[in-house]
């Protein structure tokens, strides 16, 4: 595009990945080995691709994650697609797996 005879770039709208943490919580945080790890990524799905990648040796981390809801700096994901769930710079995801018990 022009604008008064200079050539300009049009605007960058590619996500870029960002740094944060991923905290694991109950089976989730079993199944990885650890309570929490630091994730380089744009969006959510990226970033648990990345995290099935890193924890490939254990076959129960993929299994725990099918069940698992998320949380991304407090607000819910639902069933939003994960690859339209933008991460924000220095936020937190949080990887809940189903609970027990509750009252009847």
């Amino acid at each position: 595009m022009t604008e008064g005879g200079t050539v300009t770039a049009a605007p960058d709208t590619a996500a870029r990945p960002v740094a944060g943490t991923i905290r694991y919580w109950a089976a989730a945080k079993a199944a990885a080995g650890t309570a929490q790890e630091p994730y380089h990524a744009a969006t959510l799905a990226e970033a648990l691709a990345d995290a099935r990648e890193q924890h490939a040796g254990e076959p129960e981390f993929a299994r725990v994650l099918l069940r698992c809801s998320f949380l991304v700096d407090g607000t819910p994901v639902g069933t939003r697609d994960h690859s339209a769930v933008p991460l924000p710079d220095g936020g937190t995801v949080e990887v809940l797996p189903p609970f027990a018990g509750g009252s009847s």
